[in-house]
């Protein structure tokens, strides 16, 4: 396992849309936990493989003492709104308040291949719904308002 670098706003892959991961192998089981390890270096919620500069549709996330692989994940039911303050690994020093779904339910596979339902809500349903939007070339702060500098 390895950290690997985390690329920062302004890169331009971090705008560009990741394709689905055909084949589960392991390259991707390395770069699975290359993305654990990176995430929890610098403390971090979730991780989308664009951050580390690989253009794959999936992100990891430790939430609630359990850690997540989520490859080719889609939102398959969305209810409710919630408006809270985000983060980036990719930009840091900054946060902003973003409205987001309150529950989604996501279907992703996992790194046997199976296809999983996750329910989520909260701040759980936050962290999806952003490392979803990095696979899309979408930043949070492209959602944000009150975008300004935090102490970090």
């Amino acid at each position: 396992m390895g950290r690997r670098t985390i690329r920062t706003d302004g890169d331009e892959i971090l705008r560009k849309i990741s394709k689905p991961v055909d084949r589960i192998d392991d390259k991707i089981r390395i770069l699975a936990e290359d993305m654990i390890e990176t995430m929890r270096h610098a403390n971090g919620l979730g991780l989308a493989a664009p951050q580390v500069g690989i253009l794959k549709r999936m992100f990891v996330a430790e939430l609630d003492g359990q850690v997540l692989v989520m490859i080719n994940p889609v939102i398959v039911k969305q209810q409710g709104e919630q408006e809270g303050r985000e983060g980036c690994l990719s930009i840091p020093g900054m946060e902003g308040t973003v409205l987001r779904p309150a529950r989604v339910v996501m279907e992703a596979s996992d790194l046997q291949g199976d296809r999983h339902r996750y329910e989520a809500e909260g701040l759980k349903a936050r962290v999806f719904c952003h490392e979803l939007d990095h696979l899309n070339g979408i930043l949070y702060k492209d959602k944000a308002t009150n975008y300004e500098r935090c102490e970090e």
